[in-house]
């Protein structure tokens, strides 16, 4: 979620108006390119198939989550059940993320993409640590299809978009938070600041809206240092800044970010209310994402890679390794 400064509302960036930039699937396509993309949950396939002719022949789009909903007019494909052989899965299962794997499968023998883009949820990883029979039987599951695609000749680069820390106090199981709202409506009166949090999507029930990143609209004439200062007191903030800072050290696009940004330490969350939190359908101890302590991910190929040993390497990166930076003769 994001509060636009123009309407002043708070809303789901995931209606592809909100796109600056063509999507790689996009470019790859208009250039003539065979391309599929699976995701779990049909607000990442809104975004990401935007601009794909699905008459072309080229182009198949399609999520999980909403697989018994897929034609050929929409989304490039017709009876996907059937094609998958696998029933709709739940939203909250492993199961939603096991369909994007077979589906993937299915799609690399029939269809044969030039590129392929496969998204899973991390329902999982919010519900089950490293190391759990849950968690290692995820990780199986996901093995066995790459195994699958790596036999039919696919080069893979897998990575993830965040990493995932216990966010709960080890003895009580009590979710670990700061809510900041309240405390802004303590130093300013109700309501003058606005926090924000981009991880608030319909999807509350593994985490309860709470992750490790805020976002804060403050009123006119609010003095920024010393709220900053307030922020940096508080047991659970690792890092508060201005806007200005905030977006050339992690590339934000400013009229989408607050005055401030606030992240928390690795087993906190930041919130906005207590009442603003629904957390009965957290059935598990709380596991969430969203600060410095989640950025370093994995980033794995199934054949030998040629990148610099000096470069960084972002996450989004993986397009470029995976299609100029890998040994396709090796594996």
């Amino acid at each position: 979620a994001a509060l636009l400064r123009d309407a002043g509302a708070e809303v789901m960036m995931n209606d592809p108006k909100f796109l600056r930039a063509p999507t790689i699937l996009r470019t790859f396509h208009d250039a003539g390119a065979k391309v599929a993309m699976v995701t779990a949950k049909d607000k990442l396939r809104l975004l990401l198939s935007n601009g794909l002719d699905y008459g072309s022949g080229r182009a198949i789009a399609f999520s999980s989550e909403r697989a018994d909903k897929a034609t050929k007019t929409d989304n490039g494909i017709d009876d996907l059940l059937k094609v998958v052989g696998k029933p709709l899965p739940d939203v909250y299962s492993a199961d939603l993320s096991e369909f994007v794997f077979a589906a993937g499968v299915k799609l690399m023998a029939s269809f044969r993409p030039d590129l392929m883009y496969l998204s899973t949820t991390d329902y999982i990883q919010h519900k089950a640590g490293p190391g759990t029979k849950i968690g290692n039987d995820f990780y199986a599951m996901i093995d066995g299809y790459l195994a699958q695609l790596d036999k039919m000749g696919a080069i893979i680069v897998a990575t993830a978009d965040h990493g995932m820390n216990d966010k709960h106090d080890p003895k009580s199981k009590a979710p670990n938070v700061v809510y900041l709202q309240t405390l802004f409506d303590q130093w300013l009166g109700k309501e003058a600041a606005r926090v924000i949090l981009p991880i608030t999507d319909p999807y509350v029930v593994h985490h309860g809206a709470l992750g490790s990143f805020a976002t804060v609209h403050l009123p006119a004439g609010a003095n920024v240092q010393d709220l900053l200062a307030r922020l940096r007191a508080i047991e659970g903030v690792e890092l508060a800044v201005t806007q200005t800072e905030a977006c050339a050290r992690f590339e934000l696009p400013a009229d989408r970010i607050g005055d401030l940004v606030v992240t928390s330490t690795r087993h906190m969350t930041i919130g906005t209310a207590p009442e603003k939190h629904d957390l009965s359908g957290l059935d598990e101890p709380l596991r969430s994402h969203g600060g410095l302590t989640e950025q370093r991910v994995p980033m794995i190929a199934n054949r030998t890679l040629t990148v610099a040993k000096d470069r960084k390497l972002r996450n989004f990166d993986v397009f470029d390794v995976a299609l100029n930076h890998v040994d396709a003769r090796s594996g």
